[in-house]
């Protein structure tokens, strides 16, 4: 493999909920360049709150998609201003945030062809390109019918889990699909292309179509993602000849080709430049954080999210299976836990007076396996599983109204963990004995809690920074994509990655814990409540 020139840089871009994001690295993977665009406060002529637009019956959100054209206007436009020097770019790439979905109006591929450089891309868009307005986003949760019959088209929740990688969810772009074609026919009617934002977004580089990628593609409840084709069955439930406005998905290490003569001539570029397929904000930053085969990825926050790298897949229920974005022939997985940053603050702030120091104390005073002692800690709806409650139980199984402090706290604590490793191992996930622990969020700066969760997935911990993660993965994705090399991503990332970025913490004390302690707690309520829950109906999955 030849070294990347140092004179050569790399773009990432996120198309993320609340702002528009550019990093640029150099061949070496040092960060050379960033900026970014606020939605809300920069381009407040959309009224955005958070980036999105809250519908009155509180369960439609949308995004205006021109919102995103100007916020890339006006980003490209700071770069400029900073002196960037685009004609040293040898390759881009970017994610959008996912399951979001831009509507093309007929003949707006021949208005992307024909771009003219002295005008902006909002002045040029703006009119007769798009046939919906206002894009569907994440957040939307407005589509349940939908949801259920395309479930009954598959054959049930967890046959088109096994199918697609997940249960239906509202936000999943099928479902909108679906929502926008029985309710808004015309507009449907006049549209000849259906983008996820990421693919969109691609599109305006490459002054075409862009094809969607595997990964993000696996978030639409209509890839089948063995076969990483569109479904038949998802297809039919969803709208007919539906395979044409998609268009065929490929490999997200594709090249798409060169970027567009309109960016050549306004910004620079040069014309080798080349375009590499765009991804969901998720597979970005599993690249971005240089996950390996057998890592996990734990973001301790608001809500917890696990992130997973897996070779066999075991679609179920609850969590996410989608095709890996670093190494498509393998799968990637994605589990959120809404009770997470909220309910350890709530149990500090009870059972030791809001001290975070008291807390830890608490923590390395009481034995790992908490005597026999465990609890579940749902103060809100959980998502993984769906239940909602706090049940404590003693060593002998019963179920116990209350506990010591400092019991508690290794109760909340050691049972949150749990339940992590139980649902990622249900998805699949094996542990092995190089397997790595990757922690971010806020909670990743108590030693105490990451000293339960390497003992709990008996293996060490690492912190690391994730605050750039989306955009650096899509950089790294980009400088792959034009290596020209059969060599896998993250070897070529670690190749020349410096270790020194992320930091050993944390290694496990006690290589038996899971063993004792998982077999019990799986028991305990979480596979009754797990296995109760198959039946629900689908609801919102933030």
């Amino acid at each position: 493999l030849m070294a990347a020139a140092q004179d050569s840089f790399y773009l990432g871009f996120d198309f993320s909920t609340q702002q528009l994001k550019v990093v640029a690295i150099d061949g070496d993977l040092n960060v050379v360049h960033q900026n970014h665009v606020l939605f809300d406060s920069e381009l407040p002529e959309f009224r955005t709150q958070g980036g999105v637009q809250l519908h009155a019956d509180r369960l439609t959100v949308t995004s205006p998609v021109l919102m995103w054209v100007k916020a890339l206007d006006l980003l490209l436009d700071k770069m400029r201003r900073a002196e960037f020097d685009f004609s040293r770019v040898r390759a881009l790439s970017g994610s959008g945030q996912q399951h979001g979905s831009v509507y093309w109006r007929r003949g707006a591929s021949e208005t992307l062809n024909q771009l003219d450089p002295d005008q902006s891309l909002y002045q040029q868009l703006q009119v007769c390109v798009f046939s919906v307005s206002d894009s569907p986003v994440w957040m939307d949760s407005s589509s349940s019918q939908q949801c259920q019959d395309l479930q009954a088209a598959a054959g049930g929740a967890l046959r088109l889990a096994e199918i697609t990688g997940s249960r239906a969810y509202e936000r999943f772009t099928g479902n909108q699909i679906a929502k926008l074609r029985q309710n808004r026919p015309e507009e449907f009617q006049d549209t000849e292309r259906i983008s996820l934002v990421s693919s969109f977004a691609a599109s305006l580089f490459l002054g075409g179509y862009a094809a969607i990628d595997y990964s993000d593609g696996s978030g639409m409840n209509l890839l089948d993602i063995r076969s990483r084709t569109w479904s038949e069955i998802c297809l039919e439930a969803t709208a007919p000849h539906l395979d044409r406005l998609l268009g065929a998905p490929l490999p997200p290490t594709s090249v798409l080709g060169p970027v567009s003569s309109y960016f050549v001539r306004r910004c620079g570029f040069s014309e080798s430049c080349r375009v590499v397929a765009f991804t969901g904000d998720n597979p970005a930053s599993l690249a971005g954080m240089r996950l390996q085969q057998g890592d996990i990825a734990v973001s301790l926050g608001t809500s917890d999210t696990v992130f997973l790298w897996i070779q066999q897949p075991r679609p179920a229920l609850e969590g996410h299976v989608f095709c890996n974005p670093v190494d498509w022939q393998e799968y990637m997985a994605l589990l959120c836990f809404k009770n997470g940053s909220l309910t350890r603050e709530r149990v500090r702030n009870e059972c030791t007076g809001g001290s975070w120091e008291v807390f830890s104390a608490a923590l390395r005073e009481t034995p790992l396996g908490n005597n026999g002692n465990i609890g579940f800690y749902f103060d809100t709806m959980e998502i993984t599983p769906p239940a909602v409650g706090v049940h404590r139980f003693d060593p002998d199984d019963t179920e116990v109204s209350s506990v010591s402090p400092q019991v508690e706290v290794r109760a909340l604590v050691e049972g949150q963990f749990l339940s992590r490793r139980l649902h990622a191992e249900r998805l699949g996930y094996s542990i092995s004995k190089n397997t790595l622990v990757l922690a971010t969020g806020g909670a990743s700066s108590n030693k105490e809690i990451l000293q339960v969760l390497s003992d709990v997935f008996n293996a060490p911990v690492y912190t690391i920074d994730l605050s750039n993660s989306t955009c650096l993965g899509s950089a790294y994705r980009a400088l792959h994509g034009n290596t020209l090399t059969v060599l896998p991503l993250i070897l070529l990332i670690l190749q020349q990655y410096c270790s020194s970025a992320s930091v050993l913490i944390i290694s496990p004390d006690y290589c038996d814990f899971k063993k004792r302690k998982e077999g019990k707690f799986s028991e305990r309520g979480e596979r009754k409540r797990w296995n109760k829950e198959k039946k629900r109906a689908p609801e919102a999955d933030p």
